[in-house]
């Protein structure tokens, strides 16, 4: 059955390249992201890989942790990583699970008999202190996916996890925010101090309560 936003991430325990983890041991109380990819030595993951080491304290900044996973054994991702820090111009600084026995696919619905027979398609989650998936993403295996995307994705969820707001289309970090229609304006007096603009009474935008 496919995992859906709220469910539990389901817990494993597996062989990475920075030694065996318990995957909810290992996220602690912070936030993680895990990730997919079809195949070892394929063009489009090693950009994919590359790029997020490359941005990869920009999600530790975050309290987010970053997991990759691929179906191939441990001694090819070490080889792979050696290829991906040549030609991306980086350092793999994170774990890729070696996933030979797709009991990590399996786990997370990441096998699309209608897209790839054996393969992983281009899945994303991003799971919460909670243990719960707060988003995810599946792209074909011949796009590479947006990771500056997911920055922006998590400024949102953590700011929403924690203040009554939501956040428009192409929202950024620092712009302003949505106040949530649960809240009626009383309330939004009291919980937005800088104020806030009402277009209609269903759109109340108001600064970002955390900057």
């Amino acid at each position: 059955m496919p995992l859906r936003l709220g469910d539990e991430a389901p817990n494993f325990t597996a062989d990475t390249t920075e030694g065996k983890i318990n995957f909810h041991e290992w996220l602690g109380n912070g936030w993680g992201i895990l990730f997919s990819h079809p195949k070892d030595f394929t063009p489009v993951c090693t950009t994919e890989l590359g790029y997020m080491a490359k941005i990869a304290n920009e999600f530790k900044k975050r309290n987010v942790k970053i997991l990759a996973v691929s179906v191939d054994p441990l001694d090819a991702h070490k080889g792979w990583i050696n290829d991906i820090n040549e030609t991306q111009n980086c350092t793999v600084n994170y774990p890729l699970i070696a996933d030979p026995d797709k009991k990590v696919a399996t786990l997370y619905d990441m096998i699309h008999p209608n897209a790839l027979d054996n393969m992983t398609v281009r899945s994303v989650f991003v799971i919460g202190p909670d243990k719960k998936i707060k988003l995810t993403l599946t792209y074909p295996a011949s796009c590479g996916r947006n990771f500056d995307e997911l920055l922006r994705v998590i400024d949102s969820l953590q700011l929403t996890a924690n203040y009554k707001v939501a956040t428009p289309v192409n929202w950024r970090e620092g712009q302003d925010c949505i106040i949530t229609p649960a809240v009626n304006d009383e309330e939004a007096k009291q919980l937005f101090p800088k104020g806030f603009k009402t277009i209609k009474p269903y759109l109340r935008y108001t600064p970002q309560p955390n900057k």
